[in-house]
C-alpha cells in the first residue's frame, strides 16, 4: 500500500512539473519581448549613393545588378509569366513556397514541372507544411515519378515541434539560374479567380534576370538544405551522377550584368530567425524608415508593426516624411490580424501617418517604397511572424524607374481604398476593442 501511495506522489509530481513546464514554455511563446531596434550609427539620407553601401554593409550582402526586372500586377500576369518561364527551362528550376494548393492552377504548375523533369531538368520543390497543410502529399507524386524532388519543410514530427513557430514563408522561383520571381503570391485559387465571390486577391511579382536571380538561388539552396540535408553547390547538379540528365544540367548560368547597363542596385535579403530574436528584413526595414527624407508607402497585408518600428515611422513623419500605409479591409484573410492591426491605429494616425484600408477585397501585395527611389518587394509582411519568425526573402533595389512603376500600382490600390481617420478610429465598436484587448495576447504570433 506505501509503495502505490508513493508511487501516486511522484506521477502527481512529475504531471505537475510537466504542466508548469508547458505554461513556461507557452508564456516565452506568446510574450516574448521583441528587439528594442534602434539605429545608434548617423545615417546618409537613402537617395544617397553611400547609403546602399551603408545598408549592405549592415545587411550582410552584397551589392549586384539586375540584367532585366519586371513587374507583373495581378495574378493574370504573374502565373502566365512563371509557367512561361518553367516552360522554357533548360537545365534546373527551384520553387520554395509558403502556399502551394491542390487548385486549378497548381495542376498547371505541377504539369509543366513534371512535364521538365521528364525531360531531365532538375526540378527541386519546397513546400511548408503548414501554409500547404490542405496539399496532400501524394498530390507531388507524378512529380517525383518523372525526376522531380519535393520536400516539406518543418512537416509534422516530434523533433521539429521546438521548430513549429519557424515556417519558410517563401513565394521564389528560379530558372536556369538566370531568372527569377520574387513576391507575395503562392500558388492556389486566391490569385486565379478569387473564392468566396470575392476578387482575386491583389498581389505582385517582380521578375529579375542576372546576378539578383542567382543570389536568390543561394537564397533557395539555403531552405533546400534545411528542408532535405542536401548541400547544392551548382545550379541544376544532380543529386549523383546517375541521375544526372546531362552535361548541359551543371553548367554555369550566365555571367551578372554590367555596371554600364544602367538598370540600378539591388541587394538580395535572405532573412532568416536567429537565437538573439534579430533578422535581417528587420534591419533592412529600419535602416530605410531612419534614412527616408520625403515619402514611405507601405503595402502590407498584416500591418502590426512593433513599438520599436512604430516609434521609426513616427519620427519619419517628425522630419517631414509623408507615411502611407494601404492594408485590407474589411476583408482580410486573417481578422485576427486586421484587429491587432487596427488596435495601434490611433498612435500612428495622431502622430500624421495616413492608414488607408483597401476595399473591394484582399490585398495581399508587400510593396514597401522611399523617396522614389528604394523599392522593396518580397514575401515579407510587417508583423513580427514576418519580421521575426519566419524564412523570408525580399530583394530592395535602388532604382527610380522602377520605383514610378510601383508608385503607379500602388496609386491605384490608393484609389480603391478608404483612409481611416482618427475619429472613425475612436468611434470603433466596443466589440472590436474587446477582441483587439484579447488579441494583443497573440500580437507576436501575427
Amino acid at each position: 500500500m506505501m509503495k502505490h501511495r508513493h508511487l501516486k506522489m511522484v506521477i502527481s509530481a512529475l504531471s505537475g512539473f510537466c504542466v508548469l513546464t508547458m505554461a513556461a514554455l507557452l508564456f516565452v511563446v506568446l510574450f516574448e519581448p521583441g528587439l528594442a531596434y534602434r539605429t545608434v550609427t548617423p545615417l546618409p539620407p537613402a537617395r544617397d549613393a553611400s547609403f546602399t553601401s551603408a545598408l549592405a554593409h549592415a545587411v550582410g550582402e552584397a551589392i549586384v545588378q539586375p540584367l532585366e526586372t519586371t513587374v507583373f500586377p495581378d495574378g493574370e500576369r504573374f502565373y502566365p509569366a512563371e509557367l512561361e518561364a518553367i516552360r522554357n527551362a533548360k537545365t534546373s528550376i527551384e520553387l520554395e513556397a509558403f502556399i502551394f494548393h491542390k487548385t486549378a492552377v497548381g495542376e498547371r504548375f505541377l504539369n509543366e514541372l513534371t512535364a521538365r523533369a521528364r525531360a531531365g531538368v532538375a526540378v527541386r520543390v519546397v513546400v511548408d507544411a503548414v501554409g500547404s497543410l490542405p496539399t496532400p502529399d501524394s498530390f507531388f507524386d507524378r512529380l517525383r515519378a518523372a525526376g522531380g524532388q519535393v520536400v516539406w519543410y518543418q512537416p509534422f514530427r516530434w523533433y521539429t515541434l521546438k521548430h513549429w513557430n519557424n515556417r519558410t514563408h517563401r513565394e521564389l522561383l528560379i530558372v536556369d539560374g538566370d531568372t527569377a520571381f520574387i513576391g507575395g503570391a503562392g500558388i492556389s485559387s486566391h490569385w486565379d479567380g478569387g473564392t468566396a465571390g470575392l476578387p482575386p486577391w491583389r498581389d505582385l511579382m517582380m521578375r529579375v534576370r542576372g546576378a539578383p536571380a542567382r543570389a536568390l538561388q543561394s537564397v533557395f539552396f539555403q531552405g533546400w538544405l534545411e528542408a532535405s540535408g542536401d548541400i547544392l553547390v551548382s545550379p541544376g547538379m544532380p543529386r549523383n551522377e546517375a541521375d544526372a540528365p546531362g552535361p548541359s544540367a551543371a553548367a554555369d548560368p550566365p555571367d551578372a550584368a554590367d555596371p554600364a547597363d544602367g538598370h540600378g542596385q539591388a541587394l538580395i535579403i535572405g532573412s532568416n530567425p536567429t537565437g538573439g530574436r534579430a533578422t535581417r528584413a528587420r534591419v533592412m526595414y529600419q535602416l530605410i524608415v531612419d534614412a527616408a527624407r520625403s515619402d514611405i508607402l507601405i503595402d502590407t497585408p498584416y500591418f502590426v508593426p512593433d513599438r520599436s518600428m512604430r516609434r521609426a515611422l513616427l519620427r519619419a513623419v517628425a522630419r517631414g516624411v509623408r507615411v502611407t500605409v494601404i492594408t485590407p479591409g474589411r476583408h482580410n484573410n486573417h481578422p485576427i490580424a486586421r484587429i491587432a492591426s487596427r488596435r495601434h491605429y490611433g498612435e500612428l494616425i495622431a502622430g500624421g501617418v495616413q492608414i488607408y484600408e483597401y476595399q473591394p477585397g484582399m490585398i495581399h501585395t508587400k510593396l514597401f517604397i522611399a523617396d522614389g527611389l528604394w523599392s522593396i518587394v518580397g514575401s515579407t509582411n510587417f508583423d513580427n511572424r514576418s519580421l521575426g519568425l519566419n524564412n523570408e526573402v525580399n530583394l530592395a533595389l535602388r532604382d527610380a524607374e522602377v520605383a514610378r512603376t510601383l508608385a503607379n500600382i500602388a496609386t491605384d490600390y490608393l484609389a480603391q481604398s478608404q483612409r481611416i481617420s482618427l475619429e472613425a478610429w475612436a468611434a470603433r465598436p466596443w466589440s472590436e476593442r474587446l477582441l483587439a484587448s484579447i488579441g494583443s495576447v497573440l500580437e507576436r504570433q501575427e
